[in-house]
């Protein structure tokens, strides 16, 4: 069931309309079909707000942090695996770790692909495991709004993995194993410490579950939140800034 009355508000006043799992799922097609912009590009601004947000995330020390990134299969993860390379490109010390580097959806194929060139590393979950290495953050690009019941496998296992670490969670888009449209967990879930959602707030980002909030702009034009199968009240938020903080209301 539909979460009603919540209301996310930016730190300058501006309400932004919350969307369910199946009205961003229009949202993107208008996007790739008709307004553009295409998934890689969307992917691409994705990416590199979720490392603006690791860099403010850990401060002034970030190049020396310990960053690790989790990442799915699917456009969630893509955007995660582009932020890893943003931050590699920087000198940060980032650890990817890929679910299934084998089972790559073709836009996070060709992200690994970039990030191979640069000198981030690829690790499995055993290495995690059996490493020192101190962990200042993690990234959870794993899941998105693309969750179908509880987490399981390798997903699973990573969920549980970071959510044991102790580190402080950034999540992207949602935290994994959380319903986008409800709010609701089936299984195990992300513990985030922050989430950073991507173009519209999703209607089940409840406080309780998301950390601090923040909005990323990937670039949509408003046209496509006018497309006549949404007509969205959206009033654009960003003014000079990419990421912007919100505050929910009516819990």
């Amino acid at each position: 069931m539909r979460l009603m009355g919540l209301r996310f508000v930016t730190d300058t006043g501006i309400e932004i309309p919350a969307v369910t799992k199946q009205q961003m799922i229009e949202v993107d097609r208008v996007a790739v079909e008709d307004t553009g912009p295409n998934l890689l590009q969307m992917m691409e601004n994705a990416g590199r707000n979720l490392a603006l947000q690791v860099v403010a995330s850990l401060g002034s020390n970030w190049q020396k942090a310990g960053i690790v990134v989790l990442a799915g299969n699917g456009g969630n993860g893509g955007g995660g695996i582009c932020a890893a390379r943003h931050l590699a490109n920087r000198g940060a010390n980032v650890r990817l770790g890929l679910v299934s580097p084998n089972r790559l959806g073709l836009a996070a194929k060709w992200q690994r692909h970039i990030y191979q060139a640069t000198r981030g590393r690829e690790v499995e979950l055993r290495d995690l495991n059996e490493s020192n290495e101190p962990i200042d953050i993690i990234v959870d690009a794993l899941i998105g709004y693309s969750l179908k019941g509880a987490a399981r496998g390798e997903t699973l296992r990573h969920i549980q993995w970071a959510n044991n670490s102790g580190s402080p969670i950034l999540a992207l888009d949602i935290p994994s194993g959380i319903d986008a449209t409800t709010g609701d967990t089936p299984g195990d879930y992300i513990k985030a410490r922050w989430t950073l959602t991507l173009a519209l707030p999703k209607s089940g980002l409840l406080p309780n579950l998301t950390g601090d909030l923040l909005l990323a702009d990937i670039g949509i034009p408003t046209g496509a939140y006018e497309w006549e199968t949404l007509m969205l009240p959206y009033t654009p938020p960003f003014g000079d800034r990419f990421l912007i903080p919100l505050t929910v209301t009516g819990v």
